[in-house]
């Protein structure tokens, strides 16, 4: 099979098309996926430039998303049968395939039935972002009915799930976007009030809309530059999670607010071998399918590559400011 290969460390051009032998299955539990589509996202791109996050040969088939049909199973596959359809967040860090590839081999318990009526562009899209909104809003945000969450970067993948999480459970959801033309995007998705941040002081706007008080939870999407205004941000005994590295910063007005500063990383699990943990990933994967089904999530992608395009990809990600997901064809 043609796949593309991470050849070593550097920018777009190190990804390069090449023969690869077919995965095979080893163990009884194993299932062999068709892939018809990979997601893409900042994760790979970081991997790219700075290093596989396991293992250190290369070269090496990036790619954590993926959606696809079972093609064949192994002796003790009970959850699924030749052409049902799957999608997935496994591989692409480093040891095991990723999802760069026509095919991949990943155990039964890391799968889960697309939503019928999803294509698989769009479920090749969402596993990463979805577990990551859900472990971010749900689980270390604990965001309840009635709350006012701030959702920075409500129009990239995290973002534009997020907003659609959030309303699930009936918080009101203000968010920050870089253009007009965005917030007409985010308005779609439920957004309640949206701060255009190059034109307009994101605390001074979050304060007025909620009287002075902020917001009952912050997620950052963003990084560094957002984090330490976010404290601010975030309400007296509030909460406030990023699902990026923060850097160094005055822990002094946090302390004083008494916020509860959380960190979301949905490779953990897969990163530490933590079982019990991905399958309550997969679960959320379950329950999303279930939510896309009732016509109460979707999930928007912005652009579709093939695979021997997979540098324009990288290119366009790093370039910041993408609106929802980009994906491969395969």
């Amino acid at each position: 099979m043609k796949a593309l290969m991470m050849t070593k460390v550097g920018e777009p051009e190190v990804l390069q098309l090449q023969q690869v032998d077919e995965p095979v299955i080893r163990q009884p539990s194993e299932v062999k996926i068709k892939l018809f589509a990979a997601g893409v996202n900042p994760i790979d791109t970081k991997i790219r430039r700075g290093g596989l996050l396991q293992g250190d040969g290369f070269p090496v088939i990036l790619g954590c998303d993926g959606a696809g049909e079972v093609v064949e199973v192994g002796a003790s596959v009970s959850r699924y049968k030749l052409g049902d359809k799957v999608w997935f967040c496994h591989g692409g860090l480093g040891l095991e395939q990723g999802n760069y590839a026509p095919f991949n081999v990943i155990d039964e318990r890391w799968l889960a039935s697309m939503p019928s009526n999803a294509s698989y562009i769009e479920a090749a899209a969402a596993p990463l972002v979805l577990i990551t909104a859900w472990g971010a809003l749900y689980n270390r945000g604990r965001l309840q009915a009635g709350q006012t969450v701030l959702i920075h970067g409500g129009a990239g993948g995290v973002g534009h799930v997020a907003i659609q999480l959030a309303k699930l459970r009936g918080a009101r959801v203000i968010t920050t976007v870089s253009s007009p033309e965005k917030e007409q995007f985010v308005r779609t998705l439920g957004a309640d009030e949206v701060i255009i941040y190059p034109t307009e002081d994101t605390l001074e706007r979050l304060l007025v809309l909620t009287l002075g008080r902020g917001a009952d939870l912050v997620f950052d999407t963003v990084g560094r530059d957002v984090f330490l205004p976010s404290i601010t941000m975030t309400a007296h005994f509030g909460t406030l999670v990023s699902i990026l590295d923060p850097g160094v910063f005055d822990f002094q007005e946090a302390r004083m607010r008494n916020l509860s500063i959380a960190f979301e990383l949905m490779l953990t699990p897969m990163l530490r071998n933590l079982s019990e943990a991905r399958d309550e990933q997969v679960a959320i994967l379950q329950r999303c399918a279930e939510y896309m089904l009732a016509g109460q999530l979707v999930i928007e992608v912005s652009e579709v590559f093939s695979l021997a395009e997979g540098l324009g990809a990288h290119a366009i990600i790093e370039a910041g400011h993408t609106q929802g997901k980009i994906v491969l064809t395969i």
